[in-house]
């Protein structure tokens, strides 16, 4: 999924970048820097604290943001357990 795709997901929701990170606990720069890394990707990330971003945000707009990463996180830690930015 392009970034005007999740863009567009999170504004249909009264959301955006900003208020997902502030609402999820992440920091809003985290999130952005996430998305521009990642989206259009077909890979999923190795660091924990990206992949539980775009989890998260997978989660949020209902829509897997990178193939495969609602599945995979079954397998992957909890962002409790994830290390602090």
């Amino acid at each position: 999924m392009e970034k005007r795709q999740i863009q567009a997901r999170l504004i249909e929701r009264g959301s955006n970048f900003r208020q997902f990170a502030m609402n999820h606990g992440y920091e809003p720069r985290t999130v952005t820097q996430a998305i521009q890394r990642w989206a259009g990707h077909d890979s999923l990330p190795q660091g924990r604290l990206t992949f539980c971003i775009l989890r998260d945000l997978s989660k949020f707009i209902g829509e897997e943001v990178l193939p495969g990463i609602l599945t995979e996180s079954i397998e992957q830690p909890s962002r409790n357990s994830a290390t602090a930015h």
